[in-house]
């Protein structure tokens, strides 16, 4: 038997532009075609776009994705095809539509439906109950869908267990740090144990506060990659499978020979109409992509998560305000790298309290990066805030609420700018800043997005360095790397005036949120007490800010948002009784 020749297509659509999504993949269904594929595959959901959310409830919409599946399956002259759509047929389900030679031979309903996390499947779809394989020519393949392949005893195993020598997974795996080595072990994994290839098309590209890094993966039925698509672009993985090394494999594994199907049903056999054999080109090129290091990692995901959202919303460019600040200036970096710099508008807004060196360093970075920069000095627009609130603020000393006022104006000037040119503002928190509220409602958290929302400052750092020395040059100033982190609201303010070192703060954040430790925990890990009591406090505290504050990508196992789900009011304290401290007494900016 003629070697198989596998193409998954990873490619970037937009939720909802059905149209859009279905030309792009009829448009790699030519490419796979003139490479003499076989089989083509494309990700979950790929003719809606993931996830779609409550679009699936409206009838024209599922609709209207049925109908790009159906046109699909048209253009499957001479191959097999295999899609990710919405499907009704009774219940509406999370399906993979195989289509063979002009038409639907199959659809595929995925089985375990995520609710957890970032997922709401259980929300729109009903789940699964059968599985197939789909005979081609005598070479047995099965499909599955994101989830399903995730379980030991999933889908895919029924059906290598049905005879299948390939297990298709269509995906749309979301982006956080570490899980692309971890989903790699579990798919290496699951064709070693069932002696197959197993093939995985995933998504690519960036949605709402999603990134989907690609890195589509081929193994061989013993465990070994054979191809690997790219991280963070689009991509088409080709490969040829030998449709006797399964046979090969399973002959030399003993458990093989004791398989029983797990749900006690054989898959159904779907025998697919035979196709006459065509002259195809030799395979070039690399056909495992490397992997990027960690750091260059999460810094394309947050390029390319910034580049989807505000290309994808209709914005021209964007706008932020630079401080000379860290933050601030990695935020200019990625949206210079996501956009152009032509697409970048930069402005320092000082006050009193502004020094010369976060000036100095705001313009420099600004040249460095060929962005646009203005300087509006907001001093007078400050001070006509105080002479308003003079008579009813009276003999009160300065505080917080002096401090917030700057941030507001600069907030209201960006918006004014987003109006005026329709640039997306682009805001410059941190997770380590949001996660305790460090930050001033409707001041710097006003926005459209939110870029490093999921980075800790600690990583911010890192990323910094990382990116300078790509450049070769310090696009970021060297003074901005080391200088005190100071929100310049007050004279001589520094962070740690209001939080614990971010080193220090960091770690604490990151195993209450992230790993869900309780203090108690954290504690007899070795971190300090009072530490751990303040930073938790503002943790549950400053639900209410971030529910305010625009979105922005998830980079990390659990970011806030769609992933972290804290009541806005709330008097639960985690081992420490039932009452907490007001709003009042932990808002430390505002």
């Amino acid at each position: 038997m003629a070697a198989l020749r596998l193409a998954l297509c990873q490619i970037n659509p937009t939720v909802g532009d059905v149209c859009g999504n279905t030309a792009r993949v009829l448009a790699r269904i030519a490419s796979a075609r003139d490479l003499g594929a076989d089989v083509v595959v494309f990700p979950e959901m790929v003719l809606s776009g993931y996830p779609p959310e409550d679009l699936l409830l409206k009838p024209d919409f599922v609709a209207a994705c049925m109908d790009g599946a159906r046109e699909v399956a048209r253009a499957s002259a001479g191959l097999t095809v295999v899609v990710g759509c919405p499907w009704l047929a009774g219940d509406l389900i999370n399906a993979a539509v195989v289509a063979h030679d002009g038409t639907i031979a199959g659809v595929t309903a995925k089985r375990y439906l995520p609710n957890y996390g970032v997922f709401d499947e259980n929300r729109y779809f009903a789940a699964g109950r059968d599985t197939a394989v789909y005979d081609r020519d005598g070479f047995l393949f099965g499909v599955s869908v994101c989830e399903d392949i995730w379980y030991p005893d999933g889908p895919p195993t029924e059906q290598a267990h049905g005879g299948a020598r390939l297990l298709i997974n269509i995906s749309a795996s979301p982006y956080h740090r570490d899980k692309g080595d971890s989903r790699q072990r579990m798919l290496a994994t699951r064709a070693a144990d069932n002696g197959a290839f197993v093939a995985y098309a995933n998504l690519v590209g960036g949605q709402d506060e999603l990134a989907f890094d690609g890195q589509s993966l081929i193994f061989g039925p013993d465990g070994a990659l054979l191809a690997r698509g790219r991280q963070f672009d689009e991509d088409m993985v080709v490969c040829d499978l030998d449709p006797e090394a399964p046979t090969r494999q399973r002959l030399l594994d003993p458990r093989c020979r004791k398989w029983e199907t797990p749900s006690g049903a054989a898959p159904e056999r779907v025998t697919l109409p035979g196709l006459p054999s065509v002259a195809r080109p030799a395979l070039a090129g690399e056909r495992v992509a490397p992997a990027l290091e960690p750091v260059e990692e999460v810094y394309r995901a947050l390029v390319l998560a910034t580049r989807d959202y505000v290309r994808k919303s209709g914005f021209s460019g964007v706008a932020l305000g630079l401080s000379g600040g860290i933050d601030s200036s990695l935020t200019a970096v990625i949206a210079a790298d996501a956009l152009g710099p032509e697409n970048v508008l930069g402005v320092a807004m000082p006050t009193r309290f502004s020094s010369d060196d976060s000036l100095e360093d705001a313009k420099a970075l600004a040249e460095r990066l060929g962005v646009a920069f203005h300087v509006v000095v907001i001093e007078p627009v400050f001070q006509a805030f105080l002479d308003a609130l003079s008579p009813l603020f009276g003999d009160r000393p300065f505080d917080v609420t002096e401090e917030n006022l700057q941030p507001r104006v600069r907030g209201t000037l960006l918006m004014a700018l987003s109006n005026k040119f329709g640039r997306l503002v682009l805001t410059t928190g941190n997770k380590s800043e949001v996660g305790v509220g460090y930050s001033t409602l409707y001041g710097d958290t006003a926005g459209g997005y939110a870029v490093i929302r999921d980075v800790p400052k600690t990583l911010v750092y890192a990323l910094s360095r990382w990116r300078n020395e790509q450049a070769g040059t310090d696009l970021i100033p060297g003074r901005v790397l080391v200088k005190p982190p100071t929100a310049e609201l007050r004279p001589n303010q520094k962070d740690s005036d209001s939080l614990p070192e971010y080193d220090v703060l960091d770690p604490v954040l990151r195993a209450y949120v992230e790993l869900g430790l309780s203090p108690v925990a954290m504690v007899g890990q070795g971190m300090d007490a009072a530490v751990v009591d303040r930073v938790t406090r503002l943790v549950d505290r400053n639900e209410y800010k971030r529910r305010q504050s625009p979105p922005g990508p998830k980079i990390t196992s659990r970011a806030f948002g769609k992933d972290w789900r804290l009541p806005i009011v709330n008097r639960y304290a985690p081992e420490r009784g039932c009452c907490r401290p007001s709003k009042k007494e932990i808002d430390e900016k505002g």
